[in-house]
C-alpha cells in the first residue's frame, strides 16, 4: 500500500497554515500599522487603504488581525508543546513502569479531567494575573491531562510487544525503552493528536479572551477581536466575523492535514510491511 499524496483540500490547508506561520513570524514587517494605531473612524468599510476596514475605535482591522495571529499561535503552540512534554513524559513513564505508580497517576489524572477545563481556568485566572506566561502554564497543565491519557495508552500498547520485552530482558533502562523503543512507534498518533490539541488551545484561548480573562490590552488575539467588535454585528458590520472565520479555517485546515497525515503514516507502514 503506497502512502497517499496530498489532495487539493490538503494542499490548500497546508498553504493556509504556512501563510499563518508567515504572518506570525513576520508580523512587524507585514502589518501596515501598529497594533493600537488609530487611523480613521470606527467600523469604516473596506477600502484600498484599509483592506478589511477598521474596528470599533478606528484601528486597522487587517493590522490587528496580523498581530493577533502572532499572539494566538504563539501562546497556543507554546502551551501545546508544554502539555505534550509534561503529559507525554508522565504518561510514558506510567505506562512503561505500570504497577502502583501507573494506578496512582491514572487516578489523579482522572480526578483532574473530571473538573471542566473552562471552570478550572476561570477560577485560577480570577486569582492570578492574565499574563502570557500564566496563560501558557494554565492551558498546558489542563491539556496535559488529555495527553497523559493518550501517551499512557500508547505505552501500554507498544510496551506489550516482543521487542520491548526483549529490551527489558537485555536490561535496558527506562529512558532507553521509552526513547528508543516506545516513542518512535507512538510518534504518528502523537503528532496527529498534536494538531487536534493545537486547535483546542486556540479555541480555549479565544474563549478566555472573549470572557475578558485571556489576553489583556494593549495586546490582542483572535478572541479579543471577537469581543471588541461583536456589537458591530447589530449594525451589519462584519468586523467580528473575520477573527471567527480565521478560527474556523484553522480548525478545518488542521483537521485536513491531520487526516492526511494519518493516511500517509498508515500507507507508509503498509508499504514497509510489504516492501
Amino acid at each position: 500500500m503506497r502512502p497517499s499524496r496530498p489532495g487539493a483540500a490538503t494542499f490548500l490547508s497546508l498553504t493556509f497554515l504556512a501563510a499563518l506561520l508567515v504572518l506570525a513570524i513576520a508580523a512587524p514587517l507585514i502589518a501596515p500599522h501598529g497594533v493600537n494605531e488609530v487611523i480613521g473612524g470606527n467600523w469604516s468599510p473596506p477600502s484600498a487603504a484599509n483592506w478589511l476596514g477598521t474596528d470599533n475605535v478606528g484601528r486597522d482591522l487587517l493590522s490587528r488581525l496580523i498581530w493577533s495571529t502572532r499572539t494566538t499561535l504563539t501562546i497556543a503552540t507554546l502551551s501545546t508543546v508544554l502539555a505534550f512534554l509534561i503529559g507525554g513524559a508522565v504518561g510514558f513513564i506510567a505506562g512503561t513502569l505500570r504497577g502502583w505508580l501507573d494506578i496512582g497517576l491514572n487516578r489523579v489524572n482522572d480526578l483532574a479531567m473530571a473538573i471542566p477545563t473552562l471552570i478550572a481556568a476561570l477560577v485560577v485566572l480570577s486569582v492570578l494575573p492574565s499574563r502570557v506566561e500564566v496563560l501558557v502554564a494554565i492551558m498546558a497543565l489542563l491539556d496535559a491531562t488529555r495527553v497523559f491519557r493518550l501517551a499512557r495508552a500508547l505505552a501500554l500498547d507498544v510496551g506489550a510487544t516482543d521487542y520491548v520485552e526483549a529490551a527489558r530482558v537485555r536490561g535496558e533502562g527506562l529512558a532507553w525503552i521509552i526513547l528508543r523503543e516506545i516513542l518512535p512507534n507512538a510518534l504518528p498518533p502523537l503528532l496527529a493528536e498534536f494538531g487536534v490539541r493545537l486547535v483546542f488551545a486556540v479555541l480555549f484561548l479565544s474563549t478566555l479572551s472573549f470572557l475578558g480573562l485571556g489576553i489583556q490590552p494593549p495586546a490582542t488575539d483572535w478572541g479579543s477581536l471577537l469581543k471588541e467588535n461583536k456589537d458591530g454585528l447589530l449594525f451589519g458590520v462584519w468586523a467580528a466575523l473575520i477573527p471567527g472565520a480565521a478560527i474556523a479555517l484553522l480548525a478545518i485546515a488542521v483537521s485536513n492535514v491531520t487526516d492526511w497525515f494519518q493516511e500517509w503514516t498508515t500507507g507508509a507502514a503498509g508499504r514497509g510491511k510489504h516492501g
